[in-house]
């Protein structure tokens, strides 16, 4: 197995959701007792969101290169930023390593692409809805996106800084975000993604009136597939074993 970098503490939440997952894949494909090999810098993220609120990007990008630095001289193989957000930064972080890193944004519209979605609803911060970072990776592959109404934006981006971030799930949140999401279905949406790592907290992608796009659980999952890029899995390993003989 390659061993992976991850970037977190945006918030710690999401972070365990990315840890949580992606070892359990690695454990559910490769048996035994299988785990990742990983390497975590997390940040403490009252300094992360206090630097996007007032706008210090350059002195983010240094605190993003500094870790991508850092993890790939300790080790890792590859990399990727636990943050939907943060990727505003990453093709500045990706330039500054020689390891690859997976882009949460690519892996959810090679997602869409492949379902033949065409039309897809965009939740997420007030960065991530109103800027063209992310927007523009799921439009290069022909899919047209759509956003909340200004009002419902400003909602859902302070449900993320209050109380997501800091591991608290209300059920009055819980019904804004079902509000929003069928109101994305009549605006003739076919999907909707969760473009902030922690909305899958209020959101059960199985049970809504669209299909919902998870970008943890679709980022996770490419992890697990570079983490185990060019192994053989024991049960491969026994097939090809059983054809030789």
């Amino acid at each position: 197995m390659r061993k992976l970098g991850l970037i977190g503490g945006m918030s710690w939440v999401s972070t365990a959701l990315y840890y949580e997952a992606i070892n359990k894949a690695v454990a559910r494909r490769v048996g035994g007792l299988a785990s990742a090999p990983l390497l975590i810098e997390s940040h403490d993220f009252a300094r992360i969101a206090e630097l996007q609120a007032g706008g210090e990007w350059e002195r983010l990008s240094e605190t993003m290169i500094a870790s991508a630095k850092r993890l790939e001289a300790a080790g890792a193989e590859g990399l990727i930023i636990a943050s939907n957000t943060m990727h505003k930064l990453f093709d500045r972080v990706d330039a500054e390593v020689k390891v690859p890193m997976l882009h949460i944004g690519d892996v959810t519209a090679e997602a869409l692409a492949a379902d033949g979605v065409k039309r897809v609803g965009l939740i997420g911060t007030r960065f991530t809805m109103s800027e063209p970072f992310y927007r523009e990776r799921i439009e290069a592959h022909g899919i047209a996106v759509s956003l909340p109404d200004a009002g419902m934006a400003r909602e859902i981006d302070r449900i993320i800084f209050e109380e997501l971030t800091r591991g608290v799930v209300s059920r009055v949140s819980q019904r804004t975000l079902k509000t929003c999401l069928t109101t994305m279905a009549q605006a003739r949406n076919q999907a909707v993604i969760l473009g902030c790592t922690e909305l899958v907290m209020l959101v059960d992608p199985g049970a809504n009136v669209l299909p919902v796009y998870d970008t943890t659980a679709l980022h996770s999952r490419a992890a697990v597939d570079w983490i185990l890029a060019g192994d053989k899995l024991p049960a491969e390993a026994a097939e090809e074993s059983a054809g030789a003989a």
